[in-house]
């Protein structure tokens, strides 16, 4: 994130298999000595290129001969050490892995404890994955978490490096959802770069008979804080005895990291043989792989692609699992999703099948699709095509699109109300693309108290404080982004339906807000977080909204028992917020739930209702729920009770500084708060007393390029600050940078 307000996109992609050569974007970053906590550090010694921290990446040992591309740093996985990790505070995750429950589903296709969904993403080049969020918010910035299990942090190149850790921000944003986070192990091709050498390095032994390599591995997630690795030995000409030490390696992988919550994915290629042959199923060429004699191998195993219009191999697969013991959900079909989205051409019925048990589990191969072939790639466009991939067409998960032919007697809300933050998706019917959110049930992590959400994506144009334009720059930081609804979006409504979305346009804290917009007609209820909040005789429930066209009436729906069967509407208790006249200016209404100790609440949701059937347009800023002292006023400011501000860091310092083409970029860190954080902040303040946001994370460093003198100020100087789950804000560290 930056001061300035030019954008800087990131360097596409790699594609599959072709993920293999060299990569651009910076290399590691060399740390230099910082001054004392709050001192004022020295000017700039280096280019920012030597500085700016990166995901990490390396090879198991041995380097590749010659030498690196521009940007690219060859490393040794085998001599790292986190004593020696110059970028571990920047890529180490903050948040721990939240467990998750599934509310009755929305619709009745949609099933429970049956097929689940993993991603193989990749978020930028290999060498190019910053560690801590971007200047830009051209991003994909994922927020589907509600139907994935799994997500890969998929990258590796044979000219960059071949095992690939995943940075901060997307751990930190799925473990806050309840998905887990592995690292890649990527050994190439031949006709891409791969060497057989780095297949034998990683699984080489010791005097003792043990795997070093994968002692590594673990001792990375470990460090960095995710969820274990996915192997993918792609290079051929191996024999039986390196398939045998493979699966050796893999044993000792996984025995390493299992008591510590750690597991491993690995990808039909190389099997029994030691060749590659992709089998496009569990077979006795590759099973040895995922389950041998002696136990379990591989939590999971990614079935190659080749399934894909061949019966004959994932029902004999998910056969072949439960005859061994295993879950046949544990099998992953490779969907690849790379170049054609959701016009995709995908056999689902060999997968989840609408009549009967779902076969196995399925895996996205590359779903930043819905990003990458936008020629408009703003959030809003992004969010839009997102949500069709993920929901359907109909983009309401409580009303699927039929099977076999197009919605004609639907309009998807996204058409209803056209405008340049929330185009019409792209594409014609959704005739064939089967969405996750009709097959798999959705997840939520929302069970304690308090919760807030502001409708924070991660991503935006700007960066808003209470309704105000703290920071004109586009940015994006997974790590930032909050637990959004998982069911995006249902609406009930017996009238028109409005159009429903995430809005860039404006927001009352991060960079997006909730947008209702269109004719109302008839009141429209539009659901919110499926939850298992706690409450007491003292929860209360704060609002803030605005209303931009109307008037609307707003009641707030709470559910205090959940739907008698899927599809069944959430019976909610509607109670009455503020009435939102028009005009530009928030409001907070704050609603005292109807609900006894020891009750439970399990969802959220709000209805419309505006008079005459005239357009109306309504922005949903934030919801809180807590528990408030009974004295407490009806309605007050949108703040953060004193008892939920957290304590303040320390320490904060300026480790290193460098030139860059608009001033200088800085690596900052500090002492963590005592306490539970939600994340920090770090602002500018300038000479004239106005505080610029620079950028958040959930850890304790940051790195901020594009910081611009202010005038003739002798220094500049910085405040972080701790922030807590309902946005309140702690007093702040300090720290001055000298010019």
């Amino acid at each position: 994130m930056s001061e300035n307000d030019v954008p800087v996109p990131l360097p596409p992609g790699p594609g599959r298999r072709a993920v293999l050569l060299a990569g651009a974007g910076a290399g590691a970053a060399a740390l230099l000595g910082g001054p004392a906590a709050g001192a004022a550090a020295a000017g700039p010694a280096e280019p920012a290129a030597g500085i700016a921290p990166y995901a990490s990446y390396w090879f198991p040992d041995s380097l590749p001969r010659g030498e690196p591309g521009p940007g690219i740093v060859w490393r040794s996985l085998k001599e790292w050490t986190p004593e020696s990790d110059p970028d571990l505070a920047y890529n180490t995750s903050a948040v721990p892995l939240s467990d998750r429950f599934t509310p009755v589903p929305p619709n009745t296709t949609a099933r429970a404890g049956q097929a689940r969904i993993a991603s193989l993403v990749s978020f930028g080049s290999t060498a190019g994955n910053p560690a801590q969020g971007s200047p830009t918010s051209d991003t994909y910035a994922f927020a589907h978490w509600a139907y994935l299990d799994e997500l890969v942090f998929w990258g590796g190149s044979a000219g960059e490096g071949i095992v690939l850790a995943p940075n901060a921000p997307v751990t930190d944003a799925a473990h806050r959802n309840g998905v887990r986070v592995l690292g890649n192990v990527f050994l190439p091709p031949v006709a891409y770069g791969g060497d057989l050498r780095w297949t034998r390095d990683l699984v080489q032994r010791d005097a003792l008979g043990r795997f070093p390599i994968a002692e590594q591995l673990v001792r990375v997630a470990l460090a960095y804080g995710f969820d274990g690795w996915f192997v993918n030995a792609e290079t051929d000409g191996g024999d039986s005895e390196l398939a045998g030490r493979m699966r050796e390696f893999l044993r000792a992988l996984r025995a390493a990291g299992a008591a510590r919550g750690l597991r491993i994915t690995w990808y039909d290629a190389m099997n029994a043989t030691g060749g590659v042959g992709w089998q496009g199923a569990l077979n006795e060429l590759n099973q040895e792989f995922f389950e041998d004699r002696a136990g379990r191998v591989a939590d999971t195993m990614f079935v190659d692609f080749s399934w894909r219009g061949r019966p004959e191999k994932l029902r004999p697969s998910g056969d072949r699992a439960d005859r061994i013991g295993r879950s046949r959900y544990e099998l992953w079909a490779g969907v690849d999703v790379e170049a054609r989205g959701w016009d995709t051409v995908v056999p689902w019925e060999e997968v989840v099948p609408r009549d009967g048990p779902h076969i196995v589990s399925y895996a996205f191969y590359r779903p930043e699709w819905t990003r990458n072939h936008l020629a408009d790639r703003s959030p809003g466009a992004f969010h839009a095509a997102d949500d069709r991939f993920w929901t359907g067409a109909s983009l309401d998960p409580s009303r699927p699109a039929p099977a076999g032919g197009a919605d004609d007697s639907w309009r998807a809300p996204a058409t209803a109300v056209a405008g340049p933050s929330r185009p019409a998706p792209a594409g014609g019917a959704d005739d064939s693309w089967r969405a996750p959110a009709t097959a798999v049930a959705d997840r939520s992590t929302v069970t304690a108290l308090p919760f807030a959400c502001s409708f924070n994506t991660g991503h935006g144009l700007r960066w808003y404080e209470r309704g105000a334009v703290a920071s004109t720059a586009p940015w994006s930081h997974l790590g930032l982004q909050d637990r959004l609804p998982g069911r995006r979006w249902v609406v009930r409504t017996a009238g028109e339906r409005p159009a429903v979305g995430l809005d860039f346009a404006d927001a009352w804290r991060g960079g997006s807000s909730l947008l209702v917009e269109g004719r109302l007609t008839g009141p429209a209820e539009v659901g919110l977080h499926a939850t298992r909040l706690p409450l007491s005789g003292a929860t209360v429930l704060d609002l803030t909204h605005r209303t931009e066209a109307g008037p609307v009436a707003v009641e707030v729906g709470v559910a205090l028992r959940e739907p008698a069967a899927p599809g069944e509407p959430v019976p909610y208790t509607w109670l009455r917020a503020a009435a939102a006249g028009t005009g530009r200016g928030w409001r907070t209404s704050r609603v005292r739930l109807p609900a006894r100790a020891g009750q439970t609440l399990y969802g959220l949701a709000v209805r419309l209702t505006g008079p005459g059937g005239r357009p109306v347009r309504w922005r949903l800023g934030a919801l809180a729920v807590y528990g408030a002292p009974a004295s407490a006023p009806a309605s007050a400011p949108a703040s953060a009770p004193a008892s939920e501000r957290p304590g303040p860091p320390a320490g904060l310092t300026v480790d290193a500084a460098a030139s860059d083409g608009a001033g200088v970029a800085l690596r900052l860190s500090w002492r963590p708060s005592p306490g539970p954080v939600r994340h920090y902040e770090l602002v500018r303040v300038l000479p004239d007393g106005t505080r610029r946001f620079l950028g958040g994370t959930c850890g304790t460093a940051l790195y901020v390029p594009g910081v611009e003198r202010a005038g003739r100020e002798r220094a500049a100087t910085f405040e972080v600050r701790a922030v807590g789950e309902l946005y309140g804000a702690s007093a702040a560290a300090c720290a001055r940078y000298a010019w």
